[in-house]
């Protein structure tokens, strides 16, 4: 079931202008040494004052003006047990492990319908999921590589599925039925949290590789709610499942589900087949709603991607996501309404 949680608030302070980015970073869709299970286990519960350094945020507009909001965090419950995990996985050193378990989605019936039409493409080459009319969830990392904005990011535009036919239903000639195209939208603006920032953390924080796309024109689409990720064993099977465009696959919608092989207070590690593309994906679950027969699904973490991480000298890997906390709830909630009077319970 979910269960509601109280969700503390984020409350704007200030926002100052700053330079604008230049926009010269290369898109990196694999990262080397960031903080990985051992170096989360060892991690101190940040304080309120790191709190609202870390959750005051950069907006970029359409035309390259960037700010800086500080924001105050009110009523952040501090957890004393520290990022603790719960057991370790066995690593393997590939991002398919075994048979390659992911779908691709051909049928456009499934690929244009809930929850599959929900999953977006971004211009920068990663994938992101819908989740207001006008807002995009993806990873921070596909716009930012903790120095600089990439390049891509300074026209950035989403990716809506549509299937290719012309107007009286029939195909083009050499597209296959079930091969989306996209309805390409402009971003208009982006946020993300100061805490993905190297100047804060003194490197690249996994916890927060997430990001919000405003569009500039909102769109009809069913998309799907933010949920608080709950732990492993409040999990059905422990399966999660999300949808992306992986780079393996041209042109082709990917799904996938899998079991979490670890979890901390931030992260999921788990080793659901993906590739480079995926990268940004909206990880959901589906639960029954409190005191419904109804199930709901809804958005638990953003996919990272596959991350080499320095254990005790050696390169190591798998896949992680970064979970929806009730503290990130409250920031995502925040940008998508401007306002925390929609976001008290989650």
């Amino acid at each position: 079931t979910w269960h509601l949680k109280k969700i503390p608030q984020i409350v704007r302070e200030r926002t100052f202008s700053l330079d604008s980015p230049k926009f010269e970073a290369k898109t990196k869709l694999e990262m080397n040494s960031v903080c990985g299970i051992e170096c989360q286990r060892k991690l101190p519960v940040p304080s309120l004052s790191d709190l609202k350094n870390l959750l005051s945020y950069e907006t970029v507009f359409e035309n390259g003006t960037r700010t800086l909001t500080e924001v105050n965090v009110l009523g952040a419950v501090l957890d004393p047990a520290g990022n603790t995990t719960t057991r370790r996985p066995s690593r393997k050193k590939r991002q398919i492990y075994g048979t390659d378990s992911r779908f691709s989605i051909y049928d456009k019936r499934f690929m244009t319908n809930f929850p599959f039409n929900t999953a977006v493409k971004i211009s920068t080459g990663c994938s992101g999921i819908l989740v207001s009319p006008k807002h995009v969830l993806t990873a921070a990392h596909c716009l930012h590589n903790g120095k600089d904005y990439v390049k891509g990011s300074k026209r950035l535009r989403v990716g809506l599925m549509k299937t290719k036919s012309r107007g009286n239903g029939r195909k083009r000639k050499g597209t296959s039925d079930g091969v989306p195209s996209f309805q390409w939208t402009r971003v208009k603006s982006t946020h993300i949290p100061k805490g993905w920032f190297k100047g804060v953390s003194g490197d690249i924080a996994l916890d927060y590789d997430y990001a919000v796309l405003e569009l500039k024109r909102p769109h009809k689409r069913k998309y799907m709610e933010l949920g608080i990720s709950p732990t492993i064993k409040m999990m059905p099977g422990s399966m999660i499942h999300f949808s992306g465009f992986d780079n393996d696959r041209s042109g082709q919608l990917v799904y996938r589900f899998c079991s979490i092989s670890d979890e901390s207070n931030d992260l999921f590690y788990q080793y659901c087949d993906a590739e480079p593309g995926s990268t940004g994906s909206g990880i959901y679950l589906r639960l029954k709603e409190p005191n419904k027969k109804k199930w709901k699904r809804k958005i638990i973490a953003v996919y990272s991607g596959h991350q080499w991480v320095d254990i005790n000298g050696e390169q190591q890997d798998y896949n992680v996501a970064v979970r929806i906390t009730p503290l990130k709830y409250a920031q995502i909630c925040f940008w998508i309404h401007g306002n925390d009077e929609n976001c008290t319970q989650g």
